[in-house]
C-alpha cells in the first residue's frame, strides 16, 4: 500500500501551472498588521502566564473574513497573510521566554542596559531571520518528501481553514463574538473595576493548622480561553503544580522557616536591599520582623527556585525523549543540502525556494552584524564573532530538531525551552573551557540562548506555514520572503510592547522596584529560569539545594507517567494564573464528556465553535491587557482612566467579600457562555 501512495503524486489545491495573485502589497500589509497585533498579545500572555497559543489558525480565520470580504484576496494571498502574521507570534514567544533574563542576571554584568528597545529589536529580528533561513534547505526533505509521515497538525488545519474559506463558511463569526465578549469583560474589569482582578481566599501566618495557604485566581478571559484550548489534561497537570506549591510547600515552609531567614534569602536573591530595610512585594517589616504577605515571601525565596529546577529538568527530559528525532533530522538536513544543487532544472512554481546561496550569505551576514552591532554584548570583535558562530551552529541543529518535532506533535508541544536550556548549558561549558567565567560573560551566554530560542520557535511556526502552503499550492519563495517581512515588522512592535509593559506603576516605584517584569504582575518565568541557570553555571553559585528539589520533583512526575514540564511550569507560576486556566480546561472536558455521552461527534480541535470562541477570548483579553498597560504607562492618561474606577463604591455597597463574589459570578457567566457555544453545532463550510 505504501508503494501505491508513493507513486501517486500529491496534487495541491491550486495547481502549479495556475497563475493566481499571491505575494501582493495588500496581502503582506494585512499579514504585517496581524503580526503586530498577535505579537503584542503574545508578549502580554507569555509574560503573565508563561504560555502561548498558536496564532496561525486565528490569523487564517481573520484572513478569510477580512481579506476575502473586503479586499477580494485569493486563497494564496490569504496564505501570505497567515504566513506573515504568524511570524509575530512565534518570535514574540521566543523573545519573552528569554530576553527578560537580562533583568535578572548579576548586577555587575551590566545586563540591565541590554533590556532596552534596540538590543531587543536586533535580537528578535536576527533570531527570527535565522529560523527562516535555516528552514530554506529543509523544506524539500521535511515538507515535501515527508508529506505522508509528518502531518504538521497546525499547518494542515490552516490549509483546511483557507480551503473552506475559499468555498464559503461561517468560521470567523464565532471568533469575533469571543473577541467582542473578551473586550467588554476586560473593560469592565480593568477600566471600570466592576469585576475583581483576583478573588482570593488566604489563611494568616498565625493560623495554627494551615499558615499562609492561598487560593486565588486572575479571572480574565485570556486565561479561560487558554485553558479551553490546551484541554483538561494539560490544564489539570498545570494546576496540580500550583496546588502543590501554594497549598503544600508554602504552608509547610512558612511554618518551619523563621521570617528572618526568609528575609535573608530574599536579600541574597535581590528582592530586598538588606534585612534592615522595609520593602519587597511581600511587605517586609524589619521592626516587627514579619511579612505582610508571608506566602509571597516564601514563594519568592524558595518555591520559585524549586519551580525553576523542575522546569529545567522537565525541559531537558522532554529534549532527551527526542534524541532519535534529533539524529534522524540532522541526517535528513545534511541530505537535503546535498540535493539542493541537483534539482534546479525546470523548477515548478510550487517547488521554487529561495536559493541555498541565500542561506550561506545570510548566515555570514548575521555573524558579521552580531560582531559589529554595539547592541550585542561583548567587549571585542573576537567575543562577538564567537557568539555569532555558536548561534549559527546551535541554530542549524535546533532549527532542524524543532521543525521535525512540530511535524509530529504540533507547535504547542515543541520543547523549545528544553532546547534553550541545552544551548545555555553548552554555551556556558564552552565559555568555562576557554576561561570566560564570571558576571561579565552572563549577557553573552543569554544572547546565544535567546537567539536559538527565537530561531527554534520561529522555525516551528515556519514549518507549519510551509506545510499549509504545500497543501494549498503556494510558491515557497514568496512564503519565505513573507516570513522575513513578518520577522522584521514584528520585532519592531515586540521591543516597544516589552518596554511599555516593563514600566513600574506608582506603587512599585514606592517600593523601590524599577521593572514591572519579574513582579507578580508579569512573572516572566522562563526568563528568570534562564538567568538563574547562567548565573549559577558561570559563577559556580547556584542554590543547588532548592534547584535539586525541583529536579527530583520533575523526575517523580515522570515516574508517575505525568509529563513533567507542564507540572513544573504550574509549580513555578502563581496559583492565580493556573487556576483560571484549569477552569477553561474543565469546561473543555465537560464539553467532550457531553459529546461522548450523547454519542455526538466531538468538537474539532481547531475549527469547532468552542475553540474559535476561546481563541477570541485569548486575543481580546490579551489585546485589552496590552492597551490598558499602554494607557497606564503614561501618567497623563492615568487620571482619566482612574476616574472610571468603581471598585470603591462597590466595596462600600457589597463589602470586600461581596465584591469578590460578584467578580466570581461574572467569571462563571463567561464559563457558561463558552460552554453553551461549545455545545452547539460546529460551523461548516457552505456546499
Amino acid at each position: 500500500m505504501s508503494e501505491t501512495k508513493t507513486q501517486k503524486p500529491f496534487q495541491p489545491y491550486i495547481a502549479a501551472n495556475s497563475n493566481v495573485a499571491e505575494f501582493t502589497v495588500k496581502s503582506v500589509l494585512l499579514g504585517a498588521i496581524f503580526g503586530v497585533i498577535f505579537g503584542a498579545a503574545t508578549v502580554y500572555l507569555a509574560l503573565k502566564a508563561g504560555l502561548t497559543v498558536s496564532a496561525s489558525i486565528p490569523i487564517a480565520v481573520l484572513a478569510i473574513s477580512i481579506g476575502r470580504k473586503f479586499f477580494k484576496t485569493t486563497i494564496l494571498e490569504n496564505n501570505i497573510i497567515q504566513t506573515t502574521g504568524s511570524a509575530g507570534e512565534s518570535i514574540a514567544a521566543g523573545v519573552v521566554f528569554t530576553l527578560p533574563g537580562f533583568l535578572f542576571l548579576s548586577a555587575g554584568s551590566n545586563s540591565e542596559s541590554f533590556f532596552s528597545y534596540w538590543p531587543i529589536f536586533f535580537l528578535a529580528a536576527l533570531g527570527g531571520i535565522l529560523g527562516t533561513l535555516m528552514m530554506i534547505p529543509l523544506r524539500r526533505s521535511l515538507i515535501v518528501e515527508e508529506h505522508n509521515n509528518l502531518p504538521y497538525p497546525e499547518g494542515t488545519a490552516c490549509a483546511s481553514v483557507l480551503i473552506a474559506g475559499e468555498k464559503g463558511g461561517d468560521f470567523a463569526k464565532t471568533a469575533y463574538y469571543g473577541l467582542a465578549f473578551a473586550f467588554a469583560y476586560a473593560i469592565l474589569q480593568k477600566v471600570f473595576h466592576v469585576i475583581a482582578e483576583a478573588p482570593t481566599w488566604a489563611t494568616t501566618q498565625t493560623n495554627k493548622y494551615f499558615p499562609s495557604a492561598t487560593v486565588n485566581g486572575e479571572i480574565t478571559p485570556e486565561y479561560m480561553g487558554v485553558g479551553y484550548i490546551i484541554g483538561p489534561k494539560i490544564a489539570g497537570v498545570l494546576v496540580a503544580g500550583g496546588v502543590l506549591a501554594w497549598l503544600g510547600l508554602i504552608p509547610l515552609l512558612a511554618s518551619l522557616v523563621p521570617a528572618e531567614s526568609i528575609a535573608a534569602q530574599l536579600v541574597k536573591l535581590g528582592y530586598l536591599k538588606d534585612v534592615l530595610t522595609p520593602g519587597s512585594s511581600a511587605g517586609w517589616d524589619p521592626g516587627t520582623k514579619t511579612f505582610a504577605n508571608t506566602a509571597t515571601a516564601v514563594y519568592l525565596a524558595y518555591v520559585r527556585q524549586i519551580g525553576a529546577g523542575a522546569v529545567a529538568a522537565g525541559g531537558f527530559i522532554t529534549l532527551l525523549r527526542t534524541i532519535p528525532t534529533i539524529v534522524s533530522s540532522f541526517k535528513s538536513s545534511l541530505a537535503s543540502i546535498n540535493k539542493s544543487g541537483e534539482e534546479k532544472k525546470a523548477v515548478k512554481r510550487t517547488d521554487d525556494d529561495l536559493s541555498f546561496n541565500t542561506v550561506i550569505f545570510g548566515s555570514i551576514a548575521l555573524v558579521v552584524l552580531m560582531a559589529v552591532l554595539p547592541q550585542i554584548p561583548g567587549d571585542s570583535i573576537l567575543n562577538k564573532l564567537l557568539i555569532g558562530v555558536l548561534v549559527i551552529v546551535f541554530g542549524f541543529f535546533f532549527v532542524t530538531v524543532s521543525s521535525r518535532i512540530v511535524g509530529l506533535i504540533g507547535t504547542s508541544s515543541n520543547p523549545v525551552s528544553g532546547m534553550t536550556i541545552a544551548t545555555l548549558m553548552g554555551t556556558c561549558l564552552i565559555f568555562i573551557s576557554i576561561g570566560w567565567t564570571g558576571e561579565f560573560y552572563e549577557p553573552m551566554a543569554l544572547v546565544v540562548g535567546s537567539m536559538i530560542c527565537i530561531a527554534a520557535a520561529n522555525a516551528g511556526a515556519t514549518s507549519q506555514d510551509l506545510k499549509t502552503g504545500y497543501i494549498v499550492g503556494a510558491t515557497p519563495r514568496y512564503q519565505q520572503l513573507a516570513l522575513f517581512v513578518g520577522a522584521i515588522v514584528s520585532a519592531v512592535v515586540i521591543g516597544l510592547t516589552l518596554s511599555i509593559l516593563d514600566r513600574p506603576n506608582a506603587e512599585m516605584i514606592s517600593q523601590g522596584i524599577n521593572h514591572a517584569i519579574g513582579t507578580e504582575m508579569y512573572p516572566a518565568p522562563q526568563g528568570t529560569l534562564m538567568a538563574t541557570l547562567i548565573k549559577g553555571l558561570l559563577s559556580f553559585n547556584l542554590d543547588w539545594q532548592f534547584v535539586l528539589v525541583g529536579v527530583f520533583l520533575a523526575i517523580t512526575m515522570e515516574l508517575c507517567g505525568v509529563k513533567s514540564l507542564s507540572f513544573a511550569v504550574g509549580a513555578y507560576l502563581p496559583l492565580s494564573t493556573t487556576l483560571p486556566i484549569f477552569a477553561g480546561g474543565a469546561i473543555k472536558g465537560l464539553v467532550d464528556r457531553r459529546s461522548r455521552n450523547q454519542h455526538e461527534k466531538q468538537e474539532d480541535e481547531d475549527l469547532g465553535r468552542g475553540n474559535l470562541f476561546a481563541t477570541g477570548l485569548v486575543a481580546g483579553g490579551a489585546l485589552m491587557g496590552v492597551l490598558y498597560a499602554f494607557l497606564m504607562a503614561f501618567e497623563s492618561t492615568a487620571g482619566p482612566v482612574g476616574s472610571l474606577n468603581m471598585e470603591e463604591h462597590l466595596v462600600g455597597a457589597l463589602g470586600e467579600g461581596g465584591f469578590q463574589i460578584l467578580g466570581f459570578l461574572f467569571f462563571v457567566g463567561m464559563g457558561l457562555t463558552l460552554y453553551r457555544i461549545s455545545t452547539n453545532d460546529s460551523p461548516r463550510p457552505k456546499q
